[in-house]
């Protein structure tokens, strides 16, 4: 009998319920019970990251988590990396991180049933967003969250814009002088309008000094659009800083690099010294502090356990 009704999936999986229940199955009748009782709410908080391989970076990171300990004491908090190339090389290095997927599939393994996730990400960009849209379908399926509440990136607001502005640039070495150019390091997302963030930001550091600079590795402003502007106000030395979460490889490479591409080797081509400083902003309590406020907000709208 059964043979033949595996044939037909739906069919046999009624016949078997009901064979099941008849013949006494009061496992099924448990199990259904079960499944709509009433669970226990148990907070989680989920920050997710692009990730990093440079050991020396890591310590931006343990920042953030410190701090987001001490902020919200007795609350569950994991780690993930959304970058599988960063992942994929600490797991050849004897390092496990998961993926946001894999790190909310655990969690609700795990029996949580709230989640405020973290994103810190600098802009709302396209892998915020991929994020955002991933994390709502474990509310979505059977047995999933109950809720996942989302704090924003660093850049979400003109308020976080000015907190950070005034942030960064008291965290700017104090030895430079006035007539000393900063070029901040930001990463930049060409194909996304998120990206205007970085285009405001370096017009707010212009509003504050007039050799403040922000250029992007891979959107706008550009180094380019900077460059000839050094040249015409005729400075001879230039700090450079990532305007990132991490001074990972983009500012040990792209940004303070002996290749000739590197910011550092072309402001020596134009007779400018650079002098980078391997610092990334979650190594900035002021900075870090506005990733929290969002935080706050997304464990609040959680509700009590």
């Amino acid at each position: 009998m059964f043979g033949r009704l595996e044939k037909h999936p739906a069919v046999f999986l009624g016949v078997f319920v009901l064979w099941a229940v008849l013949c006494g199955g009061f496992g099924v009748e448990k199990a259904l019970a079960k499944h709509g009782a009433a669970q226990e709410a148990k907070r989680a908080i989920l920050v997710v990251a692009f990730g990093t391989s440079v050991p020396e970076a890591q310590k931006a990171y343990d920042a953030i988590d410190k701090r987001l300990g001490e902020a919200f004491p007795g609350v569950e908090r994991r780690w993930a990396y959304t970058s599988g190339i960063i992942r994929k090389k600490l797991r050849s290095q004897g390092t496990a991180i998961d993926s946001p997927e894999t790190a909310l599939a655990k969690l609700m393994e795990d029996g949580f049933t709230h989640v405020a996730v973290l994103s810190l990400h600098v802009i709302p960009g396209a892998e915020f967003h991929d994020l955002y849209m991933n994390a709502r379908l474990f509310t979505q399926m059977s047995g999933g969250f109950k809720k996942v509440t989302f704090a924003m990136p660093l850049l979400s607001s003109s308020e976080d814009m000015a907190d950070v502005a005034r942030a960064v640039t008291a965290a700017v070495p104090r030895e430079r002088r006035p007539e000393e150019a900063v070029v901040f390091m930001g990463h930049g997302s060409e194909h996304h309008p998120a990206d205007a963030f970085y285009t405001a930001m370096d017009a707010l550091f212009q509003k504050q000094d007039r050799n403040l600079f922000l250029a992007t590795v891979d959107g706008s402003p550009r180094f380019e659009d900077v460059l000839p502007v050094l040249e015409s106000r005729k400075i001879t030395k230039a700090y450079l800083i990532p305007f990132m979460v991490v001074a990972g490889d983009h500012a040990r490479n792209d940004m303070a690099g002996d290749e000739a591409d590197s910011w550092k080797s072309r402001l020596a081509a134009k007779g400018i010294a650079a002098v980078p400083v391997f610092r990334g902003m979650g190594e900035i309590p002021d900075v870090v502090d506005v990733w929290v406020r969002h935080l706050r907000s997304a464990v609040e709208a959680l509700g009590t356990p």
